[in-house]
């Protein structure tokens, strides 16, 4: 059993296969938090210390009791209005205007197999996989009530957190601030490992102190957002890679959101994530529920490349699913660099042509194909095709492409509208405007209010009349601005907007993929503006940054590591000079960069040299060789790109019988210096023999010392070594 509920004690346990979980019920009837850990046994109550300390107010149940303070003690659900002046996990704003509850324990059910959420995306697990705790609150005055949800997966040292708030009561209450997810620490030094970031810059990792006040990470784009990522960590001072104390958390939403970690007056630090509480206020009426989205989390006595290897293994078999959820992704040539909007029907086919020839799988047609769209000024929503830019129907271009052995892919950008388009001038309501003022353009286009059905129903349809002209085996699913005047006409209550929002598009998402199972979907926003782990759960794979650069991409490949999978990482080679940023880079370097991901090419093949079209079909060959390793090996970062000369990560089969090794290095210098590259999470006392030279090395010695990376003349050299157990 993973979760075990003591009578006498009143303590609820969950034990995974490194970590303990554990809260209790006390006399009172509060649910504190008292350990998150190394897997050990017992009753950690003796770690709760009580004093009378000034200022921290006493809960009305406690009598004269002055040393027991709901500010000072570890919670599992801190809610505004119980004298704890710490952020709060939950504020209801009751119907008779006051603010404040106080939830108290009424009881629990041990459940098998992991809990699911009406609407909304979260970790799934069977009964032999995984169990569910749910604990009951209610707040007796106001009669609201709380189920909290873990999800437990022991073999995968994940826990998972969610909870629905039901007005039980007699009047509409108003749910102001819901965070999935609280972790109070009694005591330690932790530092906030945060995920900061710009459009075509997403993901750089920053490593601060957890300091007394609060510090907040958040997005109030209506999205994930470029800027911060949903996803943070809490690490003791002294966890390096390798060792040491560490704690994810992940929020499964795509939406707005807030994170936040506080250390206290008394040396305390608490951590909460959940949705953005800025232009929330959720209605609920007498019996209606809210479900709060899911957060995951996990712990590491070993480090963060463990903590970051049980994020992975988990999204990739928990979280992501369908058709492609455990299969090699193909290789594809995506038009939008090779061509932009100037294209027609028969300039696409001899992309396709060109693309077959090299050996890749795919053909993906891009922005462009639809409406009155000859850049990005109109025609979004006017979702037909353009066959007079085309010169021939959709279905007759896919059956040509099909003809060559290629797949074939379109892009898509439901969620916007462009004022010049027949959708608009038809549907003005249907975009997200306040009444009396102009629009924030972004873009020079709006965004349709998802949180209407009729909405969702009708883009919905339109898209679906795409996709049945023809066999479309692949979806880029695009959006690419940030939700600004977030007002629907159909809706009293302002404040429910942006959730209800989120809701529509996770419909809209899983009914296509309900009716298009075998479809692949790829998540985009602007690149890595919706990044996250609630996109995972529809689209196994996402863009991870519209800059292409080797360079760059090797940075933000590196943060996006901490918390994703290599499978979920859309991974390009593009032209150079970059069109990101003018940077030339070896078309070897390009290969292994993107090869720390899907896979494919962003370029114009009829621009290159022979001997460069004989280097890609090497590369795709070698992908392909790789690509299971790649895809499912563990991962181990071997160095911090942003402060080191090189950039190199390790894949290791989980059976330690092979091994793929990548390096770029990132400078150069006169009577350059030699770099070794120490490899990590090998078995002890065996032999590696190095395809491409035959060398043979002993493991601990490559751990321990490492190879030395050759001395060359010039920029950016990339290498990669693929290492069999002898």
């Amino acid at each position: 059993m993973s979760i075990i509920f003591d009578e006498v004690k009143k303590t609820f346990t969950l034990h995974t296969k490194g970590s303990t979980y554990q809260m209790q019920v006390d006399r009172f009837g509060f649910l504190l938090h008292l350990y998150y850990g190394r897997r050990t046994e017992g009753c950690m109550e003796y770690l709760l210390t009580f004093a009378d300390r000034g200022f921290s107010g006493n809960p009305y149940d406690a009598g004269q009791e002055r040393a027991y303070s709901m500010d000072v003690l570890p919670q599992e659900l801190p809610s505004q209005g119980t004298g704890d002046y710490r952020s709060p996990a939950v504020i209801v704003k009751n119907g008779d205007g006051s603010y404040g509850c106080d939830f108290r324990y009424r009881g629990y059910r041990i459940l098998e197999g992991k809990y699911c959420i009406p609407g909304l995306p979260a970790v799934y697990g069977d009964g032999e996989e995984a169990q569910t705790l749910e604990i009951d609150l209610e707040d007796k005055v106001s009669g609201v009530q709380v189920t909290l949800l873990y999800g437990v997966l022991p073999q995968l040292d994940i826990i998972t957190r969610s909870g629905r708030v039901i007005n039980g009561g007699s009047g509409k209450i108003y749910l102001e601030k819901a965070q999935a997810a609280c972790l109070d620490w009694v005591s330690g030094d932790y530092d906030l490992m945060s995920f900061y970031g710009r459009h075509a810059m997403e993901r750089t990792v920053q490593r601060t102190a957890a300091a007394h006040g609060a510090q907040v990470i958040s997005s109030r784009r209506g999205t994930s957002s470029h800027q911060y990522n949903p996803m943070m960590i809490l690490a003791q001072r002294e966890t390096t890679e390798d060792a040491g104390s560490c704690y994810a958390m992940s929020f499964v939403y795509s939406g707005g959101f807030k994170g936040e970690v506080e250390r206290d007056q008394y040396n305390q630090t608490r951590a909460l994530l959940g949705l953005s509480d800025e232009l929330f206020s959720y209605p609920l009426e007498p019996g209606e529920t809210f479900h709060i989205p899911e957060v995951v989390l996990s712990y590491s006595s070993q480090g963060l490349a463990r903590l970051s290897q049980n994020l992975h293994i988990c999204f990739r078999s928990h979280l992501c699913r369908g058709k492609y959820r455990d299969s090699i992704r193909p290789v594809l040539l995506n038009s939008w660099e090779a061509s932009y909007f100037d294209f027609d029907g028969e300039s696409i086919y001899r992309l396709a042509e060109q693309a077959a020839e090299l050996g890749m799988e795919m053909l993906v047609l891009d922005d462009g194909w639809f409406g009155k769209r000859d850049d990005d000024n109109s025609g979004l929503g006017d979702w037909y095709v353009n066959e007079k830019k085309l010169g021939m129907p959709l279905s007759r271009l896919i059956e040509k492409i099909n003809g060559l052995g290629l797949k074939f892919g379109i892009w898509f950008e439901p969620e916007a509208v462009n004022e010049d388009s027949d959708l608009y001038r038809n549907h003005p309501d249907w975009a997200f405007t306040v009444p009396g003022r102009g629009p924030v353009r972004a873009r020079n286009q709006l965004i349709l209010d998802f949180s209407r059905r009729e909405v969702v129903d009708y883009i919905y349809e339109k898209m679906c009349g795409i996709l049945d002209q023809g066999n479309i085996e692949y979806v880029k699913w695009d959006m690419n601005r940030s939700l600004a005047d977030c007002y629907s006409r159909q809706t009293p209550d302002q404040g429910r907007v942006q959730y209800d929002y989120m809701l529509g598009l996770y419909d809209f998402l899983e009914r296509l993929l309900q009716r298009y199972p075998n479809l692949l979907l790829e998540g985009c926003s602007g690149g890595g503006g919706r990044f996250d782990a609630g996109m995972l759960y529809y689209a196994p794979q996402i863009w991870c940054s519209d800059n292409s650069d080797a360079l760059d991409r090797l940075s933000i490949q590196y943060g996006t590591s901490f918390g994703y999978p290599v499978s979920a990482v859309g991974a390009h080679v593009s032209a150079v000079p970059n069109h990101q940023t003018g940077r030339v880079t070896p078309l070897s370097t390009r290969a292994v960069v993107a090869m720390a991901g899907t896979f494919g090419y962003e370029l114009d093949p009829r621009k290159l040299s022979e001997e460069e079209k004989q280097a890609i079909r090497e590369q795709i060959g070698r992908y392909k060789r790789h690509a299971s390793l790649i895809g499912n090996g563990l991962y181990y970062r071997l160095s911090d790109p942003l402060s080191q000369e090189i950039g190199a990560w390790e894949f290791v089969s989980e059976d330690g019988s092979e091994i793929l090794v990548n390096a770029v290095m990132l400078e150069i210098h006169g009577n350059m210096t030699v770099n070794y590259l120490r490899l990590k999470g090998l078995p002890e006392g065996c032999l590696y023999r190095q395809e491409e030279s035959g060398m043979v090395y002993g493991s601990d010695a490559l751990m321990e010392t490492g190879i030395p990376l050759p001395v060359e003349m010039g920029e950016y050299h990339a290498y990669q070594m693929h290492l069999e157990r002898v």
